[in-house]
């Protein structure tokens, strides 16, 4: 006999004991699962590179509307497969992009920036685009917003479009073999456009320029007083004979008598 609370078990006894469960049969079914999805959630490696305007000495870095990158050299060379795209996001959408949004595809359109799309896709290029090192003397940029005439074409949708609006907006580097995003840089710094001033605060005080330009306009206005005052009195001087006008008169005609020698003729007669 043993004790009360004694759960000893016994050869044979086909029983469970009290703290044991059964096991799910899906349970089986779902670590092999896990298994397979836990290196495509871990294949994207994330490159410490953050994209950056250009550092040339360009006019228009940022303008209204566009603004001036630095291409992704000696970035993405462990990927030679893979088609290099640009994501470009408002500042407040950004941490929202989802790598494996397609790009050409509604969910990416630049035409429904940033109404319904958070963030769209353009600039695809294969790594031959980007060759490193760097040859000398090149310039290597990429100009985001240039493209006016796909704009409103809803069949482009990877549209390098003009920006909408100031901003500010975030970028980075998006590589994908096929549709399967294997790599990207950090997003950037914040990009805020230019924007044009409303003519209400362009300030109309006096400044160097301004006075500068006043005593041209009274130089000018000077000179342009003397030169009507000289044609004036040329006019007026024209007026009269010491201009050099003439009188011409009409030439008399003149009248040539014509004489008929009768003598010649007579004398030839005579010698017939």
């Amino acid at each position: 006999m043993w004790a009360d609370g004694d759960h000893r078990r016994l050869p044979g006894d086909a029983g469970q004991l009290p703290h044991s469960r059964p096991r799910h049969r899906g349970a089986r079914t779902m670590i092999p699962l896990l298994l397979l999805l836990l290196p495509a959630a871990h294949g994207i490696v994330e490159l410490g590179t953050i994209p950056a305007l250009t550092q040339d000495r360009l006019e228009g870095v940022t303008t209204a509307t566009t603004f001036v990158l630095e291409q992704p050299r000696c970035i993405f060379g462990n990927f030679s497969n893979a088609v290099i795209w640009l994501v470009v996001a408002l500042d407040k959408d950004a941490s929202a992009f989802n790598n494996s949004a397609e790009p050409g595809t509604p969910e990416t359109a630049f035409q429904s920036f940033p109404d319904t799309v958070s963030a769209y896709m353009t600039l695809n290029a294969t790594l031959a685009s980007y060759p490193c090192p760097k040859p000398a003397g090149d310039i290597t940029v990429l100009r985001v917003g240039s493209e006016t005439s796909c704009a409103t074409d809803v069949s482009r949708p990877t549209c390098n479009g003009p920006l909408p609006g100031p901003g500010p907006y975030w970028v980075k580097f998006l590589a994908l073999e096929g549709s399967v995003p294997v790599a990207e840089t950090a997003w950037s710094e914040r990009i805020t456009l230019r924007t044009a001033k409303p003519l209400s605060s362009i300030s109309t005080a006096g400044s160097g320029h301004s006075a500068g330009m006043i005593a041209i306009t009274a130089i000018l206005s000077i000179l342009l007083a003397i030169l009507l005052a000289a044609l004036v009195a040329m006019l007026f001087s024209c007026g009269s004979d010491s201009c050099g006008s003439s009188t011409f008169s009409k030439p008399e005609s003149v009248s040539v008598q014509r004489y008929n020698t009768h003598h010649v003729y007579d004398q030839a007669a005579a010698r017939l």
